[in-house]
């Protein structure tokens, strides 16, 4: 059984002036490293075209089910997050942002394992339109498996298999506890 083709509702551009932006970064952090200083003068000679081969290399699309996010030019990264999953779509704008008209997206999702935001992507043209599309898609989404959630759980009489999947976890969980527990009084003991 193949998946149904994802529609895509809007592909992300991003604005050149983000390059500029981050060759200034690189620029202050040779300023203020030590080693950076002996740096700074392949940074401005490379930095510009290092910045414009990773923001060519940007793709952000957002599709009816999905979010999909690809970067990189040594090490690629690509990254499908399930509309369902986003809890949050932030913008930040800080002073020299807002003077190069750039606005970072940040996207955090439920169950994420890491401090901060999941996906960041910087320089997105018109970030809080296409972070308000997001957030709509999502409710749209959130909205149908919810509904079509709570009708198959009724109609198929799996409350009482769930219930019981979710005792057996419950029950897991407490015995991973107590063997923590155990581990860190024999660690205390033996120190």
């Amino acid at each position: 059984m193949s998946l149904p083709e994802e529609k895509v509702i809007w592909d992300a551009e991003f604005n050149d002036s983000v390059t500029t932006y981050w060759l200034l970064n690189g620029i202050l952090i040779c300023i203020v490293t030590v080693v950076g200083i002996v740096l700074l003068p392949f940074w401005i000679i490379g930095g510009k075209i290092i910045t414009r081969k990773y923001l060519a290399s940007h793709r952000c699309t957002l599709t009816d089910r999905s979010l999909k996010v690809g970067k990189g030019i040594l090490t690629k990264v690509e990254k499908t997050v399930p509309l369902d999953r986003i809890t949050d779509v932030a913008i930040l704008e800080g002073p020299i942002m807002r003077y190069f008209k750039i606005e970072a997206l940040s996207v955090e999702t439920a169950g994420q394992s890491s401090v901060g935001s999941l996906i960041s992507l910087y320089g997105i043209k018109e970030g809080r339109k296409f972070r308000d599309a997001v957030l709509q898609q999502r409710e749209k989404v959130v909205g149908s498996s919810e509904t079509t959630g709570n009708v198959a759980t009724v109609s198929s009489g799996m409350n009482d298999q769930s219930t019981e999947l979710l005792v057996e976890i419950r029950d897991t969980l407490k015995r991973m506890e107590e063997m923590q527990r155990r581990s860190s009084r024999s660690r205390v003991r033996r120190n």
